[in-house]
């Protein structure tokens, strides 16, 4: 009985230490591809969407859509891909209102196609990988906040695309060593949980 007990408290520690070692793995994985800033020449630029307010991105979305900008004006691909649904009761989807915003900002019209599909990011990955298919297009740079591009990423490369990313340095997503903590440990879990089941998590900008 006394060995069964034993047993058990190792069996028990053992798992404890591998679900910690698999997290804190996890979560330093996710550190370390934001640090990173891949922006090889490619079909297109990607911006995956946020929230927007009747039309007008909002301040996470427009840090995002300015790192494409900055992209597409040093050569990095022809192309940007805004990509985002409609929320019930909007006018606009991300996509539009992303696709809008980079035409005020003196991008071409013929430079910018909106794919106004997904309310989450494997939704919208799924989706541009559709239009990449139809277009035969391979590649893409990938523009998110820097705690979610490694999560994007692996849903992009499971989708079918040759996807590298280059993530946004400012917006609210870095402000505060709170806030990267915050996002780090959120997409740890959404990371996981889309690695053990296939699906992805609605929530806050960056997570879904």
């Amino acid at each position: 009985m006394a060995f069964a007990g034993r047993l058990a408290v190792r069996v028990i520690g053992a798992a404890v230490a591998a679900v910690t070692l698999l997290v804190g793995s996890t979560a330093l994985a996710i550190w370390w591809t934001a640090r990173q800033d891949a922006r090889p020449a490619s079909d297109a630029i990607v911006v995956l969407g946020s929230a927007q307010y009747n039309g007008v991105p909002s301040s996470i979305f427009e840090a995002r859509l300015e790192h494409a900008r900055e992209l597409y004006e040093d050569g990095v691909a022809p192309v940007i891909v805004t990509v985002g649904g409609r929320a019930e009761g909007d006018e606009f989807s991300e996509a539009e209102a992303g696709r809008d915003y980079l035409a005020d900002t003196g991008v071409p019209r013929d430079a910018l196609l909106a794919v106004p599909e997904g309310v989450d990011t494997l939704e919208s990955v799924r989706a541009v990988a559709a239009e990449f298919a139809d277009r035969g297009w391979e590649s893409a740079v990938l523009v998110s906040d820097p705690w979610h591009a490694m999560r994007a990423e692996r849903m992009a490369s499971d989708a079918g695309l040759e996807a590298t990313s280059s993530p946004t340095r400012q917006g609210p997503a870095v402000q505060t060593r709170t806030t990267q903590f915050r996002y780090i440990l959120r997409e740890t879990a959404a990371y996981l949980l889309y690695r053990a089941t296939g699906e992805s998590v609605a929530g806050a900008p960056g997570i879904g």
